[in-house]
């Protein structure tokens, strides 16, 4: 049996593959809880600079939760939160991620699918790439741990629009709607996507992650204090920095170090 999640590397860079193919990509129990591990993993490589989440294949990024498991896995409350605290801890482990994400969009993005964009710091899709939340039709909640990352990215009103009406749409809409950055032709999505992770991965990695981590900070309601403001300055004090500005000056590409 092929595992639910594959890593490869091309350094500085990690590419997790979402590994069911034959069904769209769609992710099972074992799927989320073993993706949560990954990103948990890869969020404490301090070498990496980057991740890239993708599907299998190109016709889909993931068709959302695997639904011929559920008779198993999720079909009464019990079983239903049980599952639910899996796939809230993966959410949880992409969104506190301290490296910077970006989707690789092909073809189908939908349910679970694009809840795990919603959480990437950057997505591109191809022209052909749908996206939507038909959950409705399944009489099944988008809980609270799944719907935070959506809303976040799009902000409630069209959060809610989406879950609502449940309908399946197209790339230009999801652009419109703030939910990809980019769109290109469906053959140049990988290569498009690399090329956007190595931009990342030649910038300063310390200030990727702070510019992350103050971003999730002014996403919450409490006003920054005196003490957090002045992490910003901490910059200053590091090798790259020093490494930026002579290189700057010298007209030459920096080599950071992290340090």
């Amino acid at each position: 049996m092929s595992l639910p999640i594959l890593i490869d590397r091309a350094d500085p860079i990690a590419i997790v593959t979402l590994n069911n193919p034959e069904k769209l990509n769609a992710l099972g129990l074992a799927s989320w809880k073993q993706l949560g591990e990954v990103m948990r993993e890869l969020d404490a490589d301090k070498s990496l600079r980057c991740i890239v989440i993708r599907g299998a294949g190109e016709k889909a990024f993931a068709a959302g939760a695997d639904i011929a498991e559920f008779e198993k896995t999720r079909n009464t409350s019990k079983s239903g939160k049980k599952y639910g605290t899996v796939l809230e801890a993966t959410m949880a482990a992409i969104g506190r991620c301290r490296h910077p994400i970006v989707a690789m969009i092909h073809g189908a993005c939908v349910g679970g699918g694009l809840e795990i964009i919603s959480l990437c710091d950057l997505r591109i899709c191809g022209a052909s790439s749908r996206f939507g939340v038909p959950i409705a039709k399944l009489g099944l909640v988008v809980g609270y741990g799944e719907m935070k990352g959506l809303i976040d990215l799009v902000g409630r009103a069209t959060a809610l629009e989406i879950l609502l009406e449940g309908r399946v749409f197209g790339a230009e809409e999801a652009k419109d709607k703030g939910l990809v950055n980019r769109i290109v032709a469906d053959d140049k999505v990988e290569e498009e996507s690399m090329a956007a992770a190595r931009r990342i991965a030649e910038g300063a990695p310390l200030v990727a992650r702070w510019h992350k981590k103050f971003a999730r900070r002014l996403a919450q309601a409490r006003p920054v204090v005196a003490g957090e403001r002045d992490e910003a300055y901490a910059c200053y004090d590091t090798e790259d920095f020093r490494i930026g500005v002579k290189a700057f000056l010298a007209k030459q590409k920096p080599e950071f170090k992290g340090k």
